[in-house]
């Protein structure tokens, strides 16, 4: 016989998602000047390669927009689950239904529907203000959900186990 809480299930979104949408908006000033960073020294080098191979190399110069599509898949996709802003803030990406690791094809549906929502403004910040578990555009098209790393690893962590490996407290 199972005993649930009432509540428990808002206690457990509320924990997961407290203080994301303030973290999701620092993450993506984050990310916003490593990409910055990185594209001006890839346009850099591909124009300095240029001169050298008298302009061959600058027929890569319009893969340079493809780089935050290319960032975003493959961070959301990989074992971090999160791209480095989001990591550095503390979140981190999962299925919503199951709280389980994104897969590569909700990873595109979410980086593709987000380049698609900036191009409009702040409207992924809007909607999230209003959406349970404070989920953006992008997010609910996609599936997936932002939250609290640490929450997480609670969440996920058997009672009695140590985080950090396996084992009991207490026990050698």
């Amino acid at each position: 016989m199972t005993y649930s809480v009432p509540g428990a299930a808002l206690l457990q979104d509320d924990m997961l998602t407290r203080g994301v949408l303030l973290r999701r908006i620092i993450a993506w000033l984050i990310d916003l000047a490593l990409l910055g960073a990185v594209a001006g020294m890839l346009v850099s080098s591909i124009l300095a390669m240029g001169f050298l191979t008298l302009g061959l190399a600058w027929t890569a110069l319009p893969l340079v927009p493809m780089l935050p599509a290319l960032y975003g898949i493959l961070m959301v996709a990989s074992p971090m689950q999160a791209t480095i802003g989001q990591a550095v803030m503390g979140l981190v990406v999962v299925r919503d239904i199951d709280l389980g690791p994104p897969t590569l094809a909700q990873s595109i549906v979410c980086t593709l529907i987000y380049l698609a929502t900036m191009a409009v403004g702040v409207v992924w910040v809007a909607i999230a203000l209003v959406t349970t578990r404070r989920r953006t555009l992008h997010d609910l098209f996609s599936g997936l959900v932002v939250v609290r790393r640490r929450a997480f690893n609670a969440l996920s962590t058997p009672p009695g186990w140590n985080a950090t490996g396996p084992g009991y407290y207490g026990r050698p």
